[in-house]
């Protein structure tokens, strides 16, 4: 207990300046975050489209580009899986789907995907939910001894709770705060990598309508806010998102 309390810290989220209290440091959260996707690269199947991937690596470049965290290492993979999904990790770690691809159709839509995706690390979410449930009930020490020693249980647990959800096999969906955060800040970095903002009304909408055939939200839609609030608070950002577009050149 007195390990976490001494790395606890009050940070505040870009652009919206929510405050969030986080119980390790970056550092760690990183470190965590470049494991996980690791574990996840080495089972999962990867693209080999080089179209696909020149694509994903090529518009998520950009965005990584206007987060501003040039400091991050980023690196971008295609995953083959009729999954309609996509994560980021910390350390600036991005995986999309194949399945999300058809849905997203062209650059501005797979801007929006990778706007949200990358928001979510740049928040540093997947920290913030890390701190309130696991940390809290076991211990940063006893956390980072097990993943030293290669536990798959907590490999597992701290993926998922950093992001990867479903890529390890557990879905674990983000708090409705975090959600719209993500779209929100999601908005203004694909506008400031020169892709239309209105485009992620539009992939929301389509989300929306794909998963209504389906019986059920796909994995990128399976949390709050709903599909309608989500594109209504899309479409209360879309001002503060068009004074930093720039079309692409």
């Amino acid at each position: 207990m007195l390990v976490v309390v001494g790395v606890a810290a009050c940070q505040t989220v870009p652009i919206t300046g929510r405050s969030q209290l986080l119980l390790l440091s970056e550092a760690d959260e990183v470190r965590m975050g470049i494991q996980s996707y690791q574990e996840v690269l080495r089972k999962a199947k990867l693209s080999t489209d080089p179209a696909l991937n020149e694509k994903v690596r090529r518009v998520g470049t950009r965005i990584a580009e206007a987060t501003g965290r040039r400091d991050l290492q980023w690196e971008f993979n295609v995953i083959e899986s009729q999954q309609v999904n996509a994560f980021a990790l910390p350390g600036g770690k991005v995986a999309v789907y194949t399945g999300i691809l058809p849905v997203a159709r062209d650059d501005a839509g797979l801007a929006a995907v990778l706007g949200h995706e990358v928001a979510h690390a740049i928040a540093r979410h997947g920290a913030e939910r890390l701190s309130q449930d696991l940390l809290v009930q076991v211990g940063l020490a006893g956390t980072m001894t097990a993943l030293s020693n290669r536990d798959p249980k907590t490999i597992q647990s701290v993926g998922a709770l950093l992001g990867a959800g479903a890529s390890v096999g557990l879905l674990l969906p983000w708090g409705r705060a975090q959600e719209s955060e993500a779209d929100h800040l999601g908005l203004i970095y694909m506008a400031k990598a020169g892709y239309d903002p209105h485009a992620a009304r539009d992939l929301w909408v389509r989300m929306a309508e794909a998963s209504k055939g389906s019986g059920k939200p796909s994995e990128f839609l399976s949390t709050h806010p709903s599909e309608a609030t989500r594109i209504k608070q899309i479409e209360g950002w879309l001002p503060e998102a068009m004074q930093h577009y720039r079309p692409n050149r």
